[in-house]
C-alpha cells in the first residue's frame, strides 16, 4: 500500500473517495464557490481544491465516471490525463460536453475519478534495426477489418 498526502486548498474541499472496497479509482468532486455551465461542445476546467504529493514512481490518471458520460454526455478531455509525482498544484479536471444540451456542474459533484497507477523506469538506447514482428510497420487499420 502506497501513502498518499493530500492538501486541502480550501476547506469546502472533498477527498477523494473509493465508491466500494474494489473500486479502482476514487472519485473527484468539484470544489466551487457558484456552479459552472457547460454548453455543448464546450470546454471546463473543474477546480477539486486539493493538491497531491503522489509518490516518486507512480502516477495519478484522471478519467471520466461512466455514469456521467453515458447518462450526460460528459467526459474528461485528455483522458486519462496524468498528475506526474512532482507537480504539487490544485488537481483540476478537464470536461468536455460531448452532448446536445448544456450541463450545469455543481459544488460537490462527483466530476471524475482518478486511479494511481505505478511507472516503470525506461531505459531509451537508439538503434538501427528493431526486431521483426508479424505486424511490421502496418499502422492505423491495417487488419483490413470491414
Amino acid at each position: 500500500m502506497i501513502e498518499l498526502k493530500i492538501r486541502k486548498l480550501r476547506e469546502t474541499a472533498t477527498l477523494p473517495k473509493q465508491m466500494s472496497d474494489s473500486a479502482a479509482g476514487f472519485d473527484l468532486t468539484a470544489d466551487l464557490t457558484e456552479h459552472v455551465t457547460i454548453k455543448p461542445g464546450e470546454v471546463a476546467l473543474v477546480p477539486t481544491g486539493l493538491a497531491m504529493s503522489i509518490p516518486h514512481g507512480y502516477e495519478g490518471q484522471v478519467r471520466p465516471r461512466s455514469g456521467l458520460a453515458f447518462k450526460y454526455g460528459i467526459g474528461v478531455l485528455n483522458s486519462p490525463g496524468t498528475i506526474d509525482a512532482d507537480y504539487r498544484g490544485e488537481v483540476k479536471v478537464i470536461l468536455f460536453n460531448f452532448s446536445n444540451t448544456k450541463f450545469v456542474v455543481e459544488n460537490g459533484m462527483r466530476i471524475a475519478q482518478i486511479v494511481f497507477n505505478q511507472i516503470t523506469p525506461i531505459s531509451i538506447k537508439v538503434v538501427e534495426e528493431l526486431d521483426e514482428t508479424e505486424r511490421g510497420d502496418g499502422g492505423f487499420g491495417h487488419t483490413k477489418l470491414k
